[in-house]
């Protein structure tokens, strides 16, 4: 009989194709990491509320979807600056105005006509909803009010093409006064 010899992988071959393995899986998981990242990437907005010695400025970091580039738009004059991406709009932003801070009382009947009782706990309102946060206990200053009415966080939408400038100043001055947030 022939003498027959036994071809397989060396112990140096094997290993090599484990490295192999190895470092392909993590591309892999690495390009993945990447592609999720894109699509739940964060952008800063800040937004100034007030005029003049009043004026106060905050940060906010706003979660968007969109797979495009995003821009920061910065706003201290009372003017609404917009943002643009590869595939949308994002960042609208609004500041102070003439009115400063906002007024209170008109801010009471937008959150009364807006409904957003329905979602939101305000005692001064006499609402009890519980989709979005308790207003009462969170307790939001006037300027995260104005970025969450603006541009939305989560389940609640973005008030920005429902609600002008003056009118997101009036409801955050009516939540921040109600709840002492400041």
């Amino acid at each position: 009989m022939a003498d027959r010899r036994r071809r397989g992988w060396t112990d140096a071959g094997a290993e090599a194709l484990v490295v192999l393995i190895v470092l392909g899986l993590m591309a892999v998981s690495v390009f993945t990491g990447w592609v999720a990242g894109r699509a739940t990437r964060e952008e800063t907005t800040t937004v100034t509320v007030g005029s003049g010695s009043s004026t106060t400025s905050a940060t906010s970091t706003v979660e968007t979807t969109t797979t495009g580039m995003t821009s920061t738009a910065e706003t201290s004059t009372g003017t609404t600056s917009t943002g643009t991406t590869g595939t949308g709009t994002t960042g609208t932003t609004s500041g102070g105005g003439s009115s400063g801070g906002g007024d209170a009382a008109a801010g009471k009947a937008i959150f009364a006509n807006y409904g957003c009782g329905s979602c939101h706990t305000l005692e001064a309102a006499g609402t009890s909803g519980n989709i979005g946060p308790n207003l009462d206990e969170a307790k939001p200053s006037r300027t995260l009010v104005v970025v969450r009415v603006t541009n939305g966080k989560g389940a609640m939408p973005s008030f920005k093409d429902t609600l002008n400038d003056k009118q997101i100043r009036d409801v955050a001055a009516y939540v921040a006064s109600s709840t002492g947030g400041g």
